[in-house]
């Protein structure tokens, strides 16, 4: 069985992962620099990601959103500071607005070039950032239970918070891009139904045992059980920019961990509606989770959050434009 510590922390207890850009100051290109970044800060840490030109904040363990954001706060001031003091300049969104995917440095730890060796162009292309939420359950039955219960619900929790319009410059068509790129790694996108957390388990086993993969964190679905934390590891969001954007999807991600209906989602419903969500955004028309009817995007964010949702940030880079985008970007982190 796989270590866990599900109910270690207090349940709806939350941590939360944000992606942040390092930009030269001068031209507001990515560079190679997570290594300034890296190390102990209030509030949590600076860690690398899989690309040298993306530093990633994490939190402590914080008892609610409110908290998290706190934390959050001081986190992205600290990484400003010392990208202040290199020439560099920080910024969040769910990809860089004008700079190719594939062209971004890779961080040269093994962990990284095994993955690289592994996946291949694929996992070149991962040049894409996003906001993962941790929220505790008591037991590793809820956090299968919990799985079930929010993933209807994901695809408005995109359309929430898609900000990646571009790619390498270019407008797509699609509010986020990054989640048409993470559904290209091997075992990404929507996790299968397994029916039950053992079962789960026992594939994630069995997998390891063949050589398939080394662990459990070698699964990059949009929501997952994350056994050595303790939390259900919700990973559907595109990074915002504004870290209150961040505060109302992390919100609206644990109300749902909190009060979602029990339920199995046909997972070509999902499929359709993740599509329609990162095409779209809050204008898509969703499957609703009922399986019944379809309805706006907004509609369903509205009943999730009791009040209207804020239009989705892709829209104002869009508004900006690919070459202004950057620099609008690199204001509104901190502002």
């Amino acid at each position: 069985m796989l270590e866990s510590r599900f109910g270690e922390s207090a349940p709806l207890s939350v941590g939360i992962e944000e992606e942040l850009m390092i930009l030269d100051g001068a031209t507001l290109l990515p560079v190679d620099a997570v290594g300034l970044f890296v190390g102990d800060a209030p509030g949590g840490r600076l860690k690398t990601e899989l690309h040298a030109s993306v530093v990633e904040l994490n939190t402590d363990i914080c008892a609610d959103v409110a908290g998290a954001i706190d934390a959050l706060g001081t986190l992205r001031r600290a990484a400003a500071e010392i990208a202040a003091e290199n020439g560099l300049a920080i910024a969040a969104a769910g990809a860089h607005p004008t700079a190719a995917y594939e062209s971004l440095p890779v961080v040269q730890e093994e962990r990284y070039l095994a993955m690289m060796r592994d996946v291949g162009y694929a996992a070149r292309r991962q040049g894409v950032n996003g906001l993962h939420v941790h929220v505790g359950v008591d037991s590793a039955a809820a956090c299968y239970e919990r799985l079930e219960a929010v993933l209807p619900w994901l695809p408005v929790i995109l359309a929430l918070s898609a900000n990646s319009p571009f790619v390498a410059g270019a407008d797509t068509g699609m509010l986020s891009n990054r989640a048409s790129v993470l559904a290209e790694l091997p075992r990404g996108g929507a996790p299968p139904a397994f029916g039950s957390y053992r079962a789960w388990e026992e594939w994630v086993e069995r997998l390891v045992r063949l050589g398939v993969i080394e662990e459990h964190t070698r699964i990059w679905w949009d929501v997952r059980p994350h056994p050595t934390f303790g939390t259900l590891e919700i990973r559907i969001a595109d990074q915002p920019t504004s870290l209150e954007r961040t505060a109302l999807v992390a919100r609206a991600i644990v109300s749902l961990v909190a009060s979602a209906p029990a339920r199995e989602t046909p997972r070509g419903d999902y499929l359709q509606n993740r599509w329609a969500a990162a095409h779209r955004g809050l204008e898509a028309e969703l499957i609703h989770p009922d399986g019944d009817r379809v309805v706006r995007a907004s509609a369903l964010a509205r009943e999730l959050l009791g009040a209207d949702p804020p239009e989705p940030e892709a829209l104002r880079q869009l508004e900006v434009g690919a070459e202004r985008a950057a620099a609008d970007i690199v204001e509104r982190t901190l502002g």
